[in-house]
């Protein structure tokens, strides 16, 4: 199971993750810490892969809510990404002649 741990201080790693998840008793697969693509920097959350669902219900009751370097951590089931909405089919990008303001020639 996939689960989404949000609130993370900006100065743990993955290594801290990873141990905070044992302390509860849970082998986690992976831990993946979002970083900034340019400065590297933590975003403030991560994804914790553990492969039993069992272990990962466990590490939810836990951790969420659990006090960690500071911070109160949001630890949940991870959702599927959402549809980005971007490419094919133009979808609302560019400009727009519709709008209320009229019919006719668009204002630029």
């Amino acid at each position: 199971m996939r689960l989404y741990v949000g609130n993370v201080p900006y100065q743990a790693t993955e290594a801290d993750l990873e141990r905070l998840f044992s302390e509860a008793g849970v082998i986690v697969d992976t831990v993946n810490l979002v970083r900034d693509r340019e400065s590297g920097q933590s975003r403030g959350f991560a994804f914790v892969e553990i492969e039993n669902d069992e272990d990962a219900r466990r590490a939810i009751r836990a951790c969420d809510g659990k006090d960690f370097l500071g911070r109160n951590l949001v630890v949940n089931e991870a959702r599927p990404p959402r549809e980005s909405g971007r490419g094919g089919g133009g979808g609302g990008h560019g400009r727009s002649f519709g709008g209320g303001r009229g019919r006719g020639r668009p204002r630029w």
